[in-house]
């Protein structure tokens, strides 16, 4: 009798009732309160359990990216702010540690300063050399600022050294010379008074009046480099992990290069190769990407950096690449493409552009015959050139855009500091 009821519980347990030698399958429905009041639309749970929810570096990291001028515009300033005092407190603080570094350096530039303002048959010596440095640094510090940031540097190449080169070579076949009166030259080119300086001029000889600025440019490019060498290099060292969106990026295509569910892109398999290139050619290969105008540089510098490439092996590939090679190309293909007659060819093949040829010839013209009378008067009315006025705006527009980039940046990094010390203060607490 005990063994039947149990049997016909377990019947009953399982749906099923059984009675004698017959069997009858008894359905059993589950009626839930959603489904009595959404009129039995009830849905099945999915199967993939409950979402797991957001670490609180990630919610940091999150509320980080909205720390921008566009989005916050005041608190964005302030951290800035914070951020650069602190930097300015870091950097004093870390010389105070080199006391020895400092009295030394201190009085160098004290003598300096001693000889730059002494009297005397130096002072020749002196101010010749003081605009060398100031000319030429400042196009080291424009290479610098083209690449520097991690591909959000300011294209200073196409805003301020391609003008220079276009100004050389127009003024050279208009004033058949390259002996420009210094002063005011560098800074400003006019045509000599005396016309026996007058001499054959080829592309050769105009790159070789401006190869030294294009040198320097490019010196300025391959220190701007390496910061993204620097950022992957410490963070394998330490093992710490940098809040760098590029550096987090490039991490997630090393820890995904096995994954085959997941098609890679053109852009994907691009990167790919550079990573590859570049740790199995090493000098070479550095060389190679250094010298072809390419967005992804950067992950050459990374990938040195990550792979613990020695410094002089990447500095010395990315140096000869970029100031020796690259540059000195761009240069004279500026020059070719700016000399006399093919810049007529080039303004004659824009006038039949349908529509808007005349509309961007007309004002082009204007802009090189009022350059081409200032090489020979010094200095004219400048008329209201359109075009130039937009060029204007446009350089104004992007240096703004780089010194928010600055801003952005800084402030982020405050932000990603002020969120450490919470977390430390918090644990301190539990």
């Amino acid at each position: 009798m005990g063994k039947t009821k149990k049997k016909a519980a377990t019947s009953e347990a399982n749906g099923k009732v059984t009675n004698g030698s017959a069997s009858h399958d008894k359905a059993v429905k589950f009626h839930s309160t959603a489904e009595k009041s959404n009129g039995g639309d009830y849905l099945k749970p999915s199967g993939k359990g409950m979402k797991p929810s957001p670490s609180l570096a990630t919610l940091n990291r999150l509320d980080r990216e909205m720390v921008v001028l566009w989005r916050r515009p005041f608190q964005t300033v302030w951290y800035f702010f914070n951020e650069l005092c602190w930097t300015l407190y870091q950097y004093s603080a870390s010389l105070l540690q080199h006391k020895l570094l400092v009295f030394l350096a201190s009085v160098a530039i004290a003598a300096a300063v001693h000889g730059y303002r002494t009297p005397g048959p130096h002072q020749g010596f002196v101010r010749q050399s003081e605009e060398h440095v100031l000319w030429y640094g400042y196009w080291v510090f424009l290479g610098i600022l083209s690449s520097v940031g991690l591909g959000s540097g300011l294209h200073t190449f196409i805003l301020y050294l391609a003008p220079h080169i276009v100004k050389i070579t127009m003024a050279a076949y208009d004033c058949e010379t390259l002996d420009f009166p210094s002063p005011p030259y560098p800074h400003e080119v006019t045509c000599p008074d005396d016309n026996s300086t007058k001499h054959h001029i080829t592309i050769w000889s105009i790159w070789a009046k401006v190869w030294l600025e294009s040198l320097m440019w490019g010196v300025g490019t391959a220190l701007g480099e390496l910061p993204p060498y620097f950022i992957a290099r410490n963070a394998r060292i330490s093992g710490d992990q940098p809040d760098d969106p590029e550096y987090l990026e490039f991490l997630a295509d090393i820890q995904g290069v096995d994954n085959k569910d997941k098609e890679a892109t053109f852009y994907d398999r691009c990167k790919q190769s550079v990573e590859s290139i570049v740790i199995r050619v090493g000098f070479f290969g550095i060389l190679l990407f250094a010298s072809i105008p390419n967005p992804l540089f950067d992950l050459a510098g990374l990938t040195c950096g990550h792979c613990l490439v020695p410094f002089w092996v990447f500095f010395g590939a990315t140096l000869i690449g970029k100031a020796v090679i690259k540059a000195q190309i761009q240069t004279i293909f500026i020059v070719f493409l700016f000399s006399e007659h093919h810049v007529e060819e080039l303004m004659n093949l824009v006038a039949k552009i349908p529509r808007f040829g005349e509309l961007i010839n007309t004002p082009v013209r204007e802009m090189i015959k009022a350059q081409k009378t200032k090489f020979h008067h010094g200095h004219v009315e400048e008329s209201s050139n359109y075009l130039g006025m937009l060029m204007g705006y446009l350089v104004t527009a992007m240096v703004f855009m780089f010194l928010g980039s600055i801003i952005n940046s800084w402030a982020q990094d405050y932000h990603k500091r002020l969120c450490k010390k919470r977390t430390a203060h918090a644990n301190k607490r539990d």
